[in-house]
């Protein structure tokens, strides 16, 4: 098999060589966890953040959780995508007209480049947990746009172009608390303000129990030869809490609604210390993906335990190999 990452060269992107031991189709980074408890003085944790290449190196997008246990989002820079600089004060929004507009918290962001506007989506707070929506160019100056959806929300994923001329952004509906349901739909825009055209995509369940409580989208879809493949978390409900593992689908180009595979088994769960301890046990939460189209290699950005920032890495051939052979979809 031979597939193609349509996007960007990133020749200096992380990455390691698949251990000749491991028999998954995702390896873990030997030096995980690659941010940890209180990396600079306002942050207690780093977690469920978005990384995308910026000039000579990388940026991102930080979930950070104050000392009092509320997040904002702050900006990191890094030359090489695994040591990272922070900035110690939240990004500030403004809106349009250049007035305040800041949220009053703010997680689990996920950035994209469309065109030469880099738009940022989180979970953010308007009576209760929504879809917060915005854009940067330069990440010194970062505009707040409307609010795609009233509440309840979470895990808004937008794709990295638009698709039949609109903007397209994966959203699991949810609801007020820390929601035990969710499928993934997606929604359509002209502008980044006005959403519709609703389509759901894919339902929680399956013959296995590892995604049976509820699913949500991860990083930015990437778009491949064969479709849009997108990496997702699939949670079980246990004797002892919630399990946060990975899974992934490919969704048909034009229509991308349509899920043409789905991993029947989870691809990533919670095993090694930093995964299985922490503030939050048990979770493995990926947030951002680099793509090399060059070489098809993917270097996949995770929270782990709600505490630690992780990497782990997989080839396009292999996942999309893994998704081919071992694929259960799911009627709608």
């Amino acid at each position: 098999m031979n597939v193609e990452i349509i996007g960007a060269s990133i020749p200096n992107m992380p990455w390691q060589e698949k251990p000749e031991n491991e028999a998954g189709v995702i390896w873990r980074h030997s030096e995980n966890p690659v941010i940890g408890w209180n990396p600079f003085p306002a942050a207690a944790r780093v977690y469920n953040s978005a990384v995308v290449p910026f000039s000579d190196g990388f940026i991102g997008v930080f979930r950070c959780d104050y000392k009092n246990g509320r997040p904002h989002l702050h900006v990191g820079n890094s030359k090489d995508g695994i040591n990272w600089e922070f900035e110690h004060k939240p990004i500030q929004w403004v809106d349009r007209e250049g007035n305040h507009f800041q949220p009053s918290y703010a997680y689990d962001p996920r950035v994209v480049k469309i065109g030469d506007t880099y738009y940022v989506t989180w979970c953010t707070d308007d009576h209760g947990a929504t879809l917060g929506t915005g854009m940067t160019k330069d990440f010194k100056t970062f505009i707040r746009l409307e609010n795609a959806c009233v509440p309840f929300n979470r895990n808004g994923v937008l794709f990295p172009r638009k698709i039949n001329g609109q903007f397209v952004m994966l959203n699991r509906p949810s609801d007020s608390g820390h929601t035990p349901f969710g499928d993934i739909f997606l929604s359509h825009s002209n502008d980044m303000e006005y959403w519709g055209k609703h389509r759901h995509v894919m339902s929680k369940g399956g013959d296995g129990w590892w995604q049976g409580t509820k699913i949500g989208a991860g990083p930015i879809p990437i778009e491949t030869s064969e479709g849009w493949l997108m990496i997702y978390h699939g949670v079980s409900g246990t004797c002892n809490g919630f399990v946060y593992s990975f899974g992934a689908a490919l969704l048909d180009r034009d229509e991308p609604w349509k899920v043409l595979y789905r991993t029947r088994d989870y691809i990533l769960t919670p095993e090694k210390e930093y995964e299985v301890s922490g503030f939050v046990p048990n979770v493995a939460f990926p947030c951002a993906a680099i793509a090399d189209a060059d070489t098809g290699r993917i270097a996949i950005y995770y929270g782990a335990a709600d505490t630690y920032t992780a990497i782990a890495y997989t080839t396009v051939n292999d996942l999309i190999s893994e998704l081919k052979n071992n694929s259960e979809v799911l009627k709608s």
